[in-house]
């Protein structure tokens, strides 16, 4: 359990609550006590579920030490070609802290404090895939919500056993065959144009990130390519990709 004491007395609690945090992160990092902050700050998070007038925030890296809800953005894009649906799967770089050099959905990212879900794909797409936001904010399609539970092990760097609740704003888009997802930034190593097996095969090797591969296979229950007739764990499946989180989950 965290408790801010509020020198405001119940005028500005969540002012209180911010500078509190802040002030820890910045020990933390000063004194390098925690090896998932990377020694550095990170874009704010609003942490959801608070009952205040303006938002409360923590850094992005330091949300997981106190088992913060995290709020992402996932867009899976794929094209219809003469063999069929091929979806753009990403291959992340090897630079990255968490999951080097795994497959991922083709454009993801965390909600920023001052960012929509929808304004976070627009974003993140022309910076990681280089597709250009008229592209992006015309097409996309918002598909719902999936939630988990998670525990940091194999492929997270830092501290082991963080329990990380997460849910994620889930958006699909059809691109013409002449748009192509190409690598912008750091993010991402290449991108891939996999057939439906391809991206089943991958699944079951467990190649995606964890999170990314949960989207994946919401995508293809959507799409019809996994169904009650061909998944004895059908319903299971779908009850597990939309968990009940133990946390305040409401509107920011």
């Amino acid at each position: 359990m965290v408790k801010v004491l509020d020198h405001t007395g119940g005028k500005d609690t969540a002012g209180a609550v911010n500078a509190a945090f802040a002030r820890l992160v910045s020990a933390c990092i000063q004194q390098d006590l925690f090896h998932v902050l990377c020694q550095q700050h990170s874009e704010p998070f609003a942490i959801v579920g608070t009952r205040y007038s303006t938002p409360v925030y923590i850094e992005r890296f330091a949300a997981q030490l106190f088992g913060i809800t995290h709020r992402g953005a996932h867009l899976v894009a794929y094209t219809n070609t003469r063999q069929g649906m091929k979806i753009w799967i990403a291959r992340r770089s090897r630079l990255l802290y968490t999951y080097p050099d795994m497959l991922d959905v083709t454009v993801a990212g965390g909600v920023k404090a001052d960012m929509t879900p929808s304004e976070t794909i627009i974003e993140e797409a022309a910076e990681e895939a280089s597709i250009p936001s008229d592209v992006i904010s015309g097409g996309i399609r918002s598909r719902g919500v999936i939630s988990h539970i998670s525990v940091t092990g194999d492929g997270f760097p830092g501290e082991q056993g963080l329990v990380v609740p997460d849910y994620i704003y889930t958006f699909d888009i059809e691109l013409r065959l002449d748009v192509q997802p190409r690598p912008c930034d750091e993010e991402v190593a290449e991108f891939y144009c996999m057939s439906i097996g391809e991206v089943q095969k991958a699944l079951l090797r467990s190649e995606f990130k964890p999170d990314s591969g949960a989207v994946l296979v919401d995508f293809l229950i959507r799409h019809g390519v996994i169904t009650h007739e061909n998944e004895k764990d059908f319903v299971d499946i779908n009850m597990r990709l939309h968990r009940s989180l133990p946390f305040r989950t409401g509107h920011i």
